[in-house]
């Protein structure tokens, strides 16, 4: 009965497993076992059988990877959406409050506010000194809509780590086309230099 010689064995399961790690291997990135997801941690372009986030977000075909990038763009513009909203809640929190105490101090003769020398002030100066602290419901509100940016803008994070150029390309584009979308306003004139999104809510009286 022959016997194998043991440095012959061990050559041989060596040039096995070579073999089969080449077989599962792909030249664009790391496949991920069973799931056969391509990942790769450098800069790459794949498309059929890239997984993002998990294996379920697999891709499939070039449709589906088209709408991974639609749904991409669609994503980042839904921050630029929620970082206008943040703006525009608080503005209206100080509206609201503005019409209450405007409401409730206004003098019958003028239709202004008294100052302590008896001359009439504007509400929105005395706001504008003292601040305005949202309710419970409203800080929770703000809180909530806080929470959905930093969420999304976290998942965007993500999806720009695996370095697919697909998919930071349309990052990019979904940032211009939020801010042109959802930043579109009027510009501040004289000394004012900021637009009505980045200016902050507290500044009432221009």
């Amino acid at each position: 009965m022959d016997h194998m010689h043991p440095t012959s064995t061990m050559g041989m399961t060596a040039s096995a497993t070579h073999e089969a790690a080449a077989a599962t291997s792909s030249p664009k990135g790391h496949s991920m076992g069973g799931h056969g997801c391509v990942i790769s941690m450098l800069w790459n372009w794949n498309t059929v059988d890239a997984c993002f986030i998990s294996s379920t977000w697999k891709i499939k075909s070039a449709g589906m990877m088209a709408g991974s990038c639609i749904g991409v763009i669609l994503l980042v513009m839904s921050l630029e959406m929620l970082r206008r909203a943040v703006k525009e809640y608080d503005r209206y929190l100080i509206n609201k409050h503005l019409s209450a105490q405007g409401t409730s101090r206004r003098s019958p003769s003028s239709g202004k506010t008294a100052s302590e020398d008896g001359s009439p002030a504007p509400v929105c100066a005395t706001v504008a000194r003292q601040g305005y602290r949202p309710n419970v419901f409203e800080q929770a509100v703000r809180a909530l809509l806080h929470m959905l940016q930093f969420a999304v803008a976290y998942f965007v994070m993500l999806l720009a780590m695996y370095y697919n150029g697909y998919i930071i390309i349309c990052i990019f584009i979904g940032a211009y086309l939020g801010s042109f979308v959802f930043h579109w306003e009027s510009l501040g004139v004289g000394s004012s230099t900021q637009t009505t999104a980045t200016k902050e809510a507290t500044v009432c009286c221009g």
